[in-house]
């Protein structure tokens, strides 16, 4: 297995941490890798600058930030603009669409995706589009299965919230297979 190294980045409140723990737990718990997560963040409790690192392997990890990242999540123009550039040579990039304008500088893969808007519009409210995020991940990547997320998103949230994660869950892979079906 190769050493898959995600930077996922966003601002305050839109639950970037949250996301990073649920997707390094899912590897680690549910598929047996070794993966750590770190995360740094700006002052504010909301609105501020959010960065958080997963490096997922099937060997030891000795160091847990991310310089270049394979994989990288930006969820607000300024994480794009700030973060975009580090991304490896034929890297990934997830972003939404609505929030984020691709680079075209950059060497990389660039997804643009309607999370946020579809979260909306299935959910009411966009308090899972940080799950609809991970969905798309999964379904994209392939480096953890949505049987695995599901499971510790199951485990980390109130059962009560279970059906609108599991739909923002299915929502974001049914966006990521879309685009997808269409490359």
């Amino acid at each position: 297995m190769e050493r898959y190294r995600f930077l996922l980045s966003g601002s305050g409140g839109q639950g970037v941490i949250t996301m990073a723990i649920i997707f390094a737990e899912a590897a680690a718990l549910e598929e047996g890798l070794t993966a750590v997560q770190s995360q740094s963040y700006g002052p504010e409790a909301r609105g501020g600058a959010t960065r958080s690192d997963v490096i997922i392997s099937d060997s030891e990890i000795y160091f847990p930030k991310v310089l270049q990242p394979n994989y990288l999540v930006a969820l607000t123009e300024e994480a794009a603009s700030k973060y975009l550039p580090l991304i490896r040579p034929g890297g990934m990039a997830l972003y939404d669409s609505s929030l984020v304008t691709a680079d075209p500088k950059v060497d990389a893969e660039q997804i643009g995706l309607p999370m946020y808007h579809s979260t909306i519009e299935t959910l009411g409210k966009p308090v899972a589009f940080n799950i609809c995020v991970l969905g798309a991940l999964a379904t994209l990547t392939g480096v953890v299965k949505l049987d695995s997320l599901e499971k510790v998103v199951r485990g980390r949230f109130k059962e009560a919230f279970f059906p609108s994660n599991q739909k923002a869950l299915q929502l974001g892979e049914n966006l990521a297979q879309a685009y997808m079906s269409k490359a």
